[in-house]
Protein backbone atom coordinates (compact mmCIF):
# COMPACT_ATOMS: atom_id res chain seq x y z
CA UNK A 1 0.00 0.00 0.00
CA UNK A 2 2.74 2.47 0.98
CA UNK A 3 4.87 1.69 -2.08
CA UNK A 4 1.94 2.15 -4.46
CA UNK A 5 0.95 5.43 -2.81
CA UNK A 6 4.47 6.84 -3.05
CA UNK A 7 4.89 5.82 -6.70
CA UNK A 8 1.52 7.31 -7.69
CA UNK A 9 2.27 10.56 -5.84
CA UNK A 10 5.75 10.97 -7.32
CA UNK A 11 4.61 10.20 -10.87
CA UNK A 12 2.02 12.99 -10.77
CA UNK A 13 4.47 15.44 -9.17
CA UNK A 14 7.17 14.58 -11.73
CA UNK A 15 4.84 15.18 -14.68
CA UNK A 16 3.58 18.45 -13.26
CA UNK A 17 7.00 19.85 -12.34
CA UNK A 18 8.35 18.95 -15.76
CA UNK A 19 5.56 21.02 -17.31
CA UNK A 20 6.51 23.98 -15.09
CA UNK A 21 10.17 23.77 -16.14
CA UNK A 22 9.41 23.54 -19.84
CA UNK A 23 7.84 26.83 -20.83
CA UNK A 24 6.50 25.56 -24.16
CA UNK A 25 5.31 22.01 -23.89
CA UNK A 26 4.41 20.83 -27.37
CA UNK A 27 1.58 18.36 -27.68
CA UNK A 28 3.54 16.48 -30.34
CA UNK A 29 6.29 15.75 -27.79
CA UNK A 30 3.80 14.03 -25.49
CA UNK A 31 1.92 12.04 -28.14
CA UNK A 32 4.40 9.18 -28.36
CA UNK A 33 4.32 8.68 -24.59
CA UNK A 34 0.53 8.87 -24.63
CA UNK A 35 0.19 6.27 -27.39
CA UNK A 36 2.55 3.90 -25.57
CA UNK A 37 0.73 4.44 -22.26
CA UNK A 38 -2.69 4.04 -23.87
CA UNK A 39 -1.66 0.80 -25.57
CA UNK A 40 -0.14 -0.56 -22.37
CA UNK A 41 -3.19 0.38 -20.27
CA UNK A 42 -5.63 -1.03 -22.84
CA UNK A 43 -3.69 -4.29 -23.09
CA UNK A 44 -3.44 -4.75 -19.32
CA UNK A 45 -7.20 -4.17 -19.05
CA UNK A 46 -7.98 -6.68 -21.81
CA UNK A 47 -5.50 -9.48 -20.98
CA UNK A 48 -5.58 -9.20 -17.19
CA UNK A 49 -8.32 -7.16 -15.50
CA UNK A 50 -11.34 -8.17 -17.61
CA UNK A 51 -10.64 -11.94 -17.69
CA UNK A 52 -10.14 -12.06 -13.93
CA UNK A 53 -13.20 -9.91 -13.32
CA UNK A 54 -15.44 -12.30 -15.23
CA UNK A 55 -13.74 -15.31 -13.63
CA UNK A 56 -13.99 -13.94 -10.08
CA UNK A 57 -17.68 -13.04 -10.00
CA UNK A 58 -20.53 -15.42 -10.80
CA UNK A 59 -22.92 -12.73 -12.05
CA UNK A 60 -21.14 -11.75 -15.24
CA UNK A 61 -24.02 -9.52 -16.33
CA UNK A 62 -23.45 -7.28 -13.31
CA UNK A 63 -19.74 -7.12 -14.14
CA UNK A 64 -20.54 -6.03 -17.69
CA UNK A 65 -22.99 -3.38 -16.48
CA UNK A 66 -20.43 -1.86 -14.13
CA UNK A 67 -17.80 -1.82 -16.89
CA UNK A 68 -20.28 0.06 -19.09
CA UNK A 69 -21.12 2.42 -16.22
CA UNK A 70 -17.42 3.19 -15.71
CA UNK A 71 -16.94 3.77 -19.42
CA UNK A 72 -19.76 6.32 -19.67
CA UNK A 73 -18.95 7.91 -16.30
CA UNK A 74 -15.53 8.73 -17.73
CA UNK A 75 -17.31 10.37 -20.65
CA UNK A 76 -19.20 12.57 -18.17
CA UNK A 77 -15.98 13.48 -16.36
CA UNK A 78 -14.43 14.58 -19.64
CA UNK A 79 -17.15 17.22 -19.95
CA UNK A 80 -15.43 18.95 -17.02
CA UNK A 81 -11.81 17.96 -17.71
CA UNK A 82 -11.72 18.46 -21.50
CA UNK A 83 -9.67 15.27 -21.74
CA UNK A 84 -6.74 16.35 -19.56
CA UNK A 85 -6.58 12.88 -17.97
CA UNK A 86 -5.41 11.42 -21.27
CA UNK A 87 -3.01 14.26 -22.11
CA UNK A 88 -5.31 16.61 -24.03
CA UNK A 89 -3.76 20.09 -23.87
CA UNK A 90 -5.99 22.31 -26.02
CA UNK A 91 -6.83 25.32 -23.86
CA UNK A 92 -8.73 28.54 -24.21
CA UNK A 93 -8.52 31.78 -22.32
CA UNK A 94 -11.64 32.82 -20.43
CA UNK A 95 -12.80 35.64 -18.22
CA UNK A 96 -11.58 35.54 -14.61
CA UNK A 97 -14.93 34.30 -13.29
CA UNK A 98 -15.26 31.58 -15.87
CA UNK A 99 -11.59 30.69 -15.54
CA UNK A 100 -11.91 30.15 -11.78
CA UNK A 101 -14.97 27.92 -12.24
CA UNK A 102 -13.26 25.97 -15.01
CA UNK A 103 -10.22 25.39 -12.81
CA UNK A 104 -12.35 24.15 -9.89
CA UNK A 105 -14.46 21.83 -12.03
CA UNK A 106 -11.32 20.53 -13.75
CA UNK A 107 -9.58 19.72 -10.48
CA UNK A 108 -12.68 18.13 -8.93
CA UNK A 109 -13.27 15.83 -11.90
CA UNK A 110 -9.58 14.86 -12.17
CA UNK A 111 -9.32 14.12 -8.45
CA UNK A 112 -12.41 11.88 -8.64
CA UNK A 113 -10.81 10.02 -11.52
CA UNK A 114 -7.43 9.74 -9.76
CA UNK A 115 -9.09 8.59 -6.52
CA UNK A 116 -10.84 5.75 -8.37
CA UNK A 117 -7.53 4.76 -9.98
CA UNK A 118 -6.01 4.43 -6.53
CA UNK A 119 -8.75 2.16 -5.19
CA UNK A 120 -8.07 -0.50 -7.83
CA UNK A 121 -4.51 -0.91 -6.50
CA UNK A 122 -5.60 -1.36 -2.88
CA UNK A 123 -6.55 -5.04 -2.93
CA UNK A 124 -4.31 -7.17 -5.17
CA UNK A 125 -5.80 -10.35 -3.71
CA UNK A 126 -9.34 -9.48 -4.82
CA UNK A 127 -8.84 -9.18 -8.56
CA UNK A 128 -5.20 -9.64 -9.43
CA UNK A 129 -2.34 -11.62 -7.94
CA UNK A 130 0.39 -9.68 -6.18
CA UNK A 131 3.00 -10.84 -8.71
CA UNK A 132 1.18 -9.01 -11.53
CA UNK A 133 0.24 -5.90 -9.57
CA UNK A 134 3.38 -4.22 -10.88
CA UNK A 135 2.13 -4.32 -14.46
CA UNK A 136 -1.13 -2.61 -13.51
CA UNK A 137 0.73 -0.01 -11.45
CA UNK A 138 3.02 0.62 -14.43
CA UNK A 139 0.00 1.23 -16.65
CA UNK A 140 -1.49 3.75 -14.22
CA UNK A 141 1.85 5.56 -13.82
CA UNK A 142 2.43 5.76 -17.57
CA UNK A 143 -0.99 7.34 -17.89
CA UNK A 144 -0.60 9.67 -14.88
CA UNK A 145 2.67 11.37 -15.90
CA UNK A 146 1.39 12.88 -19.19
CA UNK A 147 -1.95 13.61 -17.50
CA UNK A 148 -0.18 15.72 -14.83
CA UNK A 149 1.89 17.40 -17.53
CA UNK A 150 -1.23 18.33 -19.47
CA UNK A 151 -2.98 19.44 -16.27
CA UNK A 152 -0.26 21.96 -15.42
CA UNK A 153 -0.28 23.26 -18.98
CA UNK A 154 -4.00 23.93 -18.68
CA UNK A 155 -3.78 25.38 -15.14
CA UNK A 156 -1.15 27.86 -16.33
CA UNK A 157 -3.90 29.42 -18.47
CA UNK A 158 -6.32 29.61 -15.53
CA UNK A 159 -3.99 30.74 -12.71
CA UNK A 160 -1.07 33.15 -12.99
CA UNK A 161 0.55 32.40 -9.62
CA UNK A 162 2.98 29.48 -9.58
CA UNK A 163 2.10 28.91 -5.91
CA UNK A 164 -1.54 28.25 -6.82
CA UNK A 165 -0.48 25.91 -9.61
CA UNK A 166 1.77 23.94 -7.23
CA UNK A 167 -0.97 23.63 -4.60
CA UNK A 168 -3.38 22.26 -7.20
CA UNK A 169 -0.71 19.88 -8.51
CA UNK A 170 -0.12 18.50 -4.99
CA UNK A 171 -3.88 18.14 -4.53
CA UNK A 172 -4.09 16.10 -7.74
CA UNK A 173 -1.01 14.07 -6.77
CA UNK A 174 -2.56 13.15 -3.40
CA UNK A 175 -5.86 11.95 -4.90
CA UNK A 176 -4.61 8.53 -6.05
CA UNK A 177 -2.72 7.73 -2.81
CA UNK A 178 -5.86 8.64 -0.88
CA UNK A 179 -7.74 6.22 -3.11
CA UNK A 180 -5.24 3.49 -2.26
CA UNK A 181 -5.64 4.16 1.48
CA UNK A 182 -9.44 4.35 1.27
CA UNK A 183 -9.67 1.18 -0.80
CA UNK A 184 -7.38 -0.61 1.63
CA UNK A 185 -9.62 0.19 4.60
CA UNK A 186 -13.08 -0.04 3.02
CA UNK A 187 -13.42 -3.82 3.32
CA UNK A 188 -11.74 -4.33 6.75
CA UNK A 189 -13.96 -1.62 8.25
CA UNK A 190 -17.06 -3.30 6.87
CA UNK A 191 -17.89 -0.35 4.61
CA UNK A 192 -17.47 -2.36 1.41
CA UNK A 193 -17.95 -6.08 0.75
CA UNK A 194 -15.55 -8.10 -1.38
CA UNK A 195 -18.21 -8.28 -4.10
CA UNK A 196 -18.57 -4.51 -3.89
CA UNK A 197 -14.82 -4.11 -4.39
CA UNK A 198 -14.97 -6.35 -7.47
CA UNK A 199 -17.75 -4.15 -8.88
CA UNK A 200 -15.63 -1.06 -8.17
CA UNK A 201 -12.75 -2.63 -10.09
CA UNK A 202 -15.15 -3.32 -12.99
CA UNK A 203 -16.17 0.34 -12.88
CA UNK A 204 -12.55 1.51 -13.00
CA UNK A 205 -11.83 -0.97 -15.81
CA UNK A 206 -14.51 0.85 -17.80
CA UNK A 207 -12.65 4.11 -17.06
CA UNK A 208 -9.43 2.58 -18.39
CA UNK A 209 -11.12 1.36 -21.58
CA UNK A 210 -12.47 4.83 -22.29
CA UNK A 211 -9.16 6.60 -21.62
CA UNK A 212 -7.00 4.19 -23.61
CA UNK A 213 -9.29 4.07 -26.65
CA UNK A 214 -9.67 7.86 -26.63
CA UNK A 215 -5.88 8.22 -26.74
CA UNK A 216 -5.80 6.17 -29.94
CA UNK A 217 -8.58 8.22 -31.54
CA UNK A 218 -7.06 11.60 -30.65
CA UNK A 219 -3.53 10.60 -31.67
CA UNK A 220 -4.77 10.33 -35.29
CA UNK A 221 -7.67 12.81 -35.54
CA UNK A 222 -7.75 12.59 -39.35
CA UNK A 223 -7.35 8.78 -39.31
CA UNK A 224 -4.21 8.85 -41.45
CA UNK A 225 -1.88 5.85 -41.53
CA UNK A 226 0.93 6.39 -39.05
CA UNK A 227 3.60 3.70 -38.96
CA UNK A 228 5.30 5.29 -35.94
CA UNK A 229 2.06 5.16 -33.94
CA UNK A 230 1.54 1.52 -34.92
CA UNK A 231 5.05 0.53 -33.83
CA UNK A 232 4.73 2.37 -30.50
CA UNK A 233 1.30 0.80 -29.93
CA UNK A 234 2.65 -2.69 -30.59
CA UNK A 235 5.57 -2.05 -28.22
CA UNK A 236 3.18 -0.94 -25.48
CA UNK A 237 0.90 -3.94 -26.02
CA UNK A 238 3.87 -6.31 -26.23
CA UNK A 239 5.33 -5.02 -22.97
CA UNK A 240 1.96 -5.49 -21.25
CA UNK A 241 1.72 -9.09 -22.45
CA UNK A 242 5.33 -9.86 -21.48
CA UNK A 243 4.85 -8.31 -18.05
CA UNK A 244 1.81 -10.54 -17.50
CA UNK A 245 3.72 -13.66 -18.55
CA UNK A 246 7.06 -13.09 -16.86
CA UNK A 247 6.68 -10.30 -14.27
Amino acid sequence: MIFNSIVLFLSAVFGGLYALRVTKTKESQVKSVLVFAGSFLFSITVVHILPELFETHKNQFHIGMFILAGFFFQQILEYFTSGVEHGHMHVHHHSNKHSAWSGISLMTALCVHAFLEGTILAHPEVIHDSHSQGSLLTGVVLHKIPAALALMTVLACHYDKKQTQLILLLTFALASPLGVVAGHWLTPMGLFSEDGMVMLFAFVAGNFLHISTTIFIESSPEHHWNSKKLIISLLGAGLAVVSEMFY
